[in-house]
């Protein structure tokens, strides 16, 4: 079983490749407005994240999610 806080660091590691704009990522980074992803961006993104957690998160799951903090409480759901 997978504890939040090293699911936190392993997203925010994840993140990084991507975060071409160095923003400081916290809990409450948006994909959208504040890294400023493009759909692209996101599709590889999530990719990156089901094969490190080896889940699978439904496009529907992905419209919910606007927030690393999000992200990381479906990913500890997914993984529990």
């Amino acid at each position: 079983m997978t504890d939040r806080a090293s699911t936190y660091k392993t997203v925010a590691a994840t993140i990084e490749p991507f975060n071409k704009k160095g923003v400081v990522v916290t809990e409450a980074t948006t994909f959208q407005h504040d890294l400023e992803w493009d759909s692209l961006t996101v599709m590889d993104f999530v990719a990156a994240i089901e094969d490190e957690f080896d889940i699978m998160i439904t496009m529907n799951m992905q419209a919910e999610i606007e927030t690393v903090g999000q992200l990381v409480d479906t990913v500890v759901r997914l993984t529990t």
